[in-house]
């Protein structure tokens, strides 16, 4: 694929690192790992290059890397959430940013948009606007045309050639969140949320299946607060399908220094526990057991 010039930063966009031979019907994919950062866009906004990092979920890619070995594909973007969030739909646009007229199909009214955390983000986590003046309605829906279509025409096709594989696919969408985004009270505090849509993008089963092994290596986990899953979980999974899809948001304190950016000394004990987690869970997935048990519920 050839990019234009706006986007040659990314090239490749993203990457998929896959197992020789796929042994299990997961795919992971960490959607906001990505930390390249084009002069152009640098230039464009108000932000230093460390405040637009606060929408990344730095090293993500990297405490998730162990599951290739264990028989699963990862998918990551290059690109980072501040430039291009594929965790919306296409065309979330706020009309605020643009200069120009967005396509009468854009969703220019959902909450994400309104919050300026659409599919092209106004401001980054922590409410800080990003740019400096409008950007051309062009030069936005080339971002969507060459770095979020591809990203999920990929993701897609790794899904399908999953579930053909194997008879059932379980999505992975990983992600990090602040330490400051969960609550005073300590029922709410968590090292890890899972997200399932409440119920609704993933078999009870999986879920209970990886909560059970992250407690039992000493993580408190929760469920759907205040991460319920994001447009992915929701787009990709389809239980009755035999497709599933879980959200994971770990605490970002566990791994790295949320100030510096940089890992700090959990993140090998964390990575290695991710990977025993999810190499334990996979074992107990099979081609049979999840349509099985699905009807059963």
């Amino acid at each position: 694929m050839t990019l234009p010039d706006s986007e040659s930063a990314f090239d490749p966009p993203f990457v998929v690192v896959e197992p020789a031979p796929q042994t299990a019907a997961f795919v992971f994919n960490a959607p906001h790992a990505g930390d390249v950062y084009p002069p152009a866009f640098l230039r464009s906004s108000l932000l230093q290059p460390a405040m637009l990092r606060r929408s990344e979920d730095a090293f993500v890619d990297r405490l998730f890397a162990g599951v290739v070995a264990s028989g699963a594909p990862l998918m990551s973007a290059r690109f980072p959430r501040a430039y291009l969030d594929l965790n919306r739909e296409a065309y979330e646009l706020d009309p605020r940013m643009f200069e120009g007229r967005l396509p009468a199909f854009a969703n220019t009214r959902s909450m994400r948009v309104a919050g300026g955390l659409g599919t092209i983000p106004r401001v980054v986590a922590d409410g800080h606007e990003i740019y400096r003046g409008r950007i051309s309605v062009e030069a936005g829906l080339r971002r969507i045309d060459h770095l979020y279509k591809p990203y999920h025409r990929a993701l897609r096709g790794l899904l399908d050639r999953t579930l053909d594989l194997f008879g059932h696919v379980v999505l992975i969408d990983c992600h990090s969140m602040p330490s400051s985004s969960l609550g005073r009270d300590q029922a709410e505090k968590a090292d890890i949320v899972l997200g399932d849509r409440y119920g609704t993008s993933c078999a009870g089963l999986l879920v209970d299946l990886v909560e059970a092994a992250l407690r039992n290596r000493g993580y408190t986990v929760i469920r759907n607060k205040p991460y319920a899953g994001g447009f992915i979980t929701e787009h990709y999974g389809a239980p009755l399908a035999a497709r599933h899809a879980l959200q994971i948001e770990v605490n970002r304190a566990l791994y790295m220094n949320e100030r510096s950016l940089a890992p700090n000394a959990g993140f090998t004990r964390l990575a290695g526990d991710l990977l025993s987690t999810f190499t334990e869970v996979m074992g107990q997935v099979d081609a049979d057991l999840v349509p099985r048990r699905i009807a059963a519920e």
